[in-house]
């Protein structure tokens, strides 16, 4: 339960996180394209006079948005006051590339420095130079001319918006956590009294019929020794060791749930060979023609048990439920252990990862023995391993694949 909890809360911290940098991305993206907007106005109206606020035919001030000298005006590019604020340089250059001073208003660089600046980029359009400073390069009058804005103060408000927005999710992320944290303690309550109560049955179960089964058993033995075997006393022999496969099934299931596992290098290649190597007479038996490659020395850190109980419920399921051939695979490929089982099957196109649910039966187990864990306990060794599993049918063959 303490994994589901861990899920959940990771789950909603990536939600509230992605839903916030959505956010604060296109409130930022926006703001930042809405001043990169206002520059090239401002660009715009000093390329328009010939690279400077002034007009050259009366050197008067110009007015954008058309509002002659008002002292009233609107915010931003359309300002009155733009002219008196405004930081820039203009040069011009002719086809021999000799530079012309036309305007230079600004005290970050000197005269000499904003020519070869100017001068930098005169084979580009319209963009952003060393951060803050916006230019436009334009043609008049057979010149090529330069003009740089600084816009470092324009763009402070900008910075300081897109610092605060990360500080803002940041701050809302932990907050998030801490809420989730306190909430899912009364939340997951419930889940994990029903979670310790269903291993308390389970427990319970276990107990109260191992007993019974033992002595069902061993009385079993007692008839057949003075009775000799029949019918009936096999019949109780295989249910016998049914129920008892049924409740260490069930026992087993709570097992890696919290990935409660012994850890140790395993010998899957030499496992999985054993494991086929006394089956193979099954193969025959039930006339399933079998291939299996299974490659040398691959080793996994893992639970020695339960990597043996993977590779025997593969190989019962392919025994079960294969038609006339099953092959198994035991190989690597980038870097991960795959295991993959295949069998020609009658069921039909699709996915079917069902079988990996608890008590999950497909239409082809309706005249088979078995409950619906043996895969859904593989699914929990492969879990717990960091694996993933998956199953599909496709043109009659039934493949189910393991990745660890």
């Amino acid at each position: 339960m303490n994994k589901v909890k861990r899920k959940f809360i990771f789950y909603a911290e990536m939600a509230v996180f992605v839903l916030l940098t959505v956010l604060l991305s296109v409130i930022n993206a926006i703001n930042f394209t809405m001043a990169s907007e206002d520059a090239d106005r401002i660009t715009e109206m000093i390329s328009k006079s010939g690279g400077t606020f002034f007009r050259d035919d009366s050197n008067a001030a110009i007015t954008p948005g058309g509002r002659g000298n008002s002292r009233i005006g609107p915010m931003g590019p359309d300002s009155p006051e733009m002219n008196a604020s405004v930081r820039y340089f203009t040069y011009a250059f002719d086809e021999d590339g000799n530079a012309e001073k036309i305007d230079y208003r600004i005290s970050a660089v000197t005269e000499s420095e904003a020519e070869r600046w100017a001068e930098s980029l005169l084979n580009e359009d319209i963009g952003w130079t060393n951060v803050t400073y916006r230019y436009r390069v334009y043609e008049k009058n057979d010149k090529t001319y330069v003009t740089v804005i600084d816009q470092g103060r324009e763009l402070l408000p900008s910075y300081r918006i897109l610092i605060i927005s990360l500080c803002g999710e940041a701050a809302v992320l932990l907050l998030s956590f801490l809420i989730l944290v306190l909430v899912g303690k009364s939340l997951f309550h419930q889940f994990e009294e029903a979670d310790r109560k269903q291993k308390q049955f389970i427990a319970n179960v276990e107990s109260e019929f191992k007993l019974p089964l033992t002595i069902i058993n061993a009385n079993t033995e007692v008839i057949e020794r003075e009775n000799g075997s029949n019918d009936q006393t096999k019949s109780i022999n295989r249910q016998v060791r049914k129920m008892t496969k049924l409740v260490k099934n069930l026992a087993a299931l709570s097992i890696f749930e919290e990935k409660d596992i012994t850890v140790s290098k395993v010998d899957m290649s030499n496992i999985f060979n054993v494991a086929i190597d006394t089956k193979k007479s099954k193969f025959e038996k039930h006339n399933i023609e079998l291939e299996y490659s299974i490659d040398t020395d691959i080793t996994v850190d893992g639970d020695e048990r339960a990597i043996k109980q993977i590779f025997d419920e593969l190989i019962e399921n392919s025994i079960k439920f294969s038609v006339s051939k099953a092959s198994f695979i035991l190989q690597k490929q980038n870097g991960r252990i795959v295991i993959r089982q295949t069998n020609d099957t009658n069921l039909s196109n699709g996915s079917i990862d069902q079988i990996f649910d608890r008590f999950t039966t497909l239409e082809n187990a309706n005249d088979k023995d078995g409950y619906g864990l043996g895969l859904s306990y593989v699914k929990d060794i492969v879990k717990a391993h960091n694996g993933r599993i998956s199953a599909k049918v496709s043109g009659g063959i039934f493949t189910l694949q393991i990745d660890m």
